[in-house]
């Protein structure tokens, strides 16, 4: 690490130290982080980022890498959250190499926190700005790892929000019947954001894989639809269980 790449360091540091408090063993549950938890706030969060970008405007990729790689090896989740966030502010300068340091640290994200943060973040933004990276999310989706499977469907974010929905429905079809609990609620999740941008899509996707559908995708996936239709689902779950 260069002097001037410490010195930006510790001043993000000390920005992240002077707006949270002490460590917060109960979010740190809450997020199921191995990380110490400081409880820096969004709003605080935003600000760090938006005083390092007006102290270092037009940074190119490799700068932005070198600065987030050094935050991320904090002890913390909140370094570890504006690293991500610094990444977030700086998609349209980020490379093949930034997507690189990404998957690094997909691994080290375990817990749901920084698992969503990370793939509907910067992720999710360079996946969609080169489809291609897809492939990557479909490797990822048969990963051992349950968190770099829970990323590799929140990495569906921005396709999904701008109802772009033939790949997310691709990869979700790969994990529908994960048997992780964590994976499970990120398809229902995600098969509710499906809905809202296309109900008729996604009662149908969810109608022909109904059986052996876990609960929780299920629940999760019809929390907006009408209360027929989770009912319906459960029935004929049930009743294609039993023909098995």
């Amino acid at each position: 690490m260069t002097l001037a790449l410490a010195r930006e360091k510790a001043a993000i540091v000390r920005r992240i130290l002077a707006l949270s408090g002490r460590e917060r063993p109960d979010l740190q549950r809450y997020l199921g982080s191995p990380h110490p938890v400081l409880g820096l706030s969004v709003p605080h969060l935003r600000g760090i980022v938006l005083a390092f970008r007006k102290e270092h405007p037009g940074l190119i990729a490799s700068e932005v890498n070198a600065v987030v790689a050094a935050v991320w090896r904090g002890r913390t989740f909140d370094e570890k959250a504006v690293a991500i966030a610094l990444l977030d502010a700086h998609a349209s300068a980020l490379d093949e190499s930034s997507w690189k340091l990404l998957d690094s640290f997909v691994d080290e994200c375990i817990g749901w926190g920084l698992c969503d943060f990370i793939g509907n973040g910067p992720i999710a933004r360079m996946a969609r700005a080169r489809p291609a990276r897809f492939r990557d999310l479909q490797r990822w989706a048969k990963s051992g790892n349950p968190w770099r499977r829970r990323v590799a469907v929140y990495a569906l974010h921005d396709w999904v929000l701008a109802g772009e929905l033939d790949r997310p429905f691709r990869l979700l079809r790969a994990l529908l019947y994960d048997e992780e609990f964590w994976v499970q609620r990120a398809v229902g999740t995600w098969l509710r954001e499906c809905w809202k941008r296309d109900r008729r899509r996604t009662e149908a996707f969810l109608r022909a894989h109904v059986r052996g559908l876990p609960r929780v995708v299920i629940t999760v996936a019809t929390e907006r639809a009408p209360k027929a239709l989770r009912e319906e689902l459960r029935r004929d779950r049930e009743n294609r269980s039993k023909k098995i």
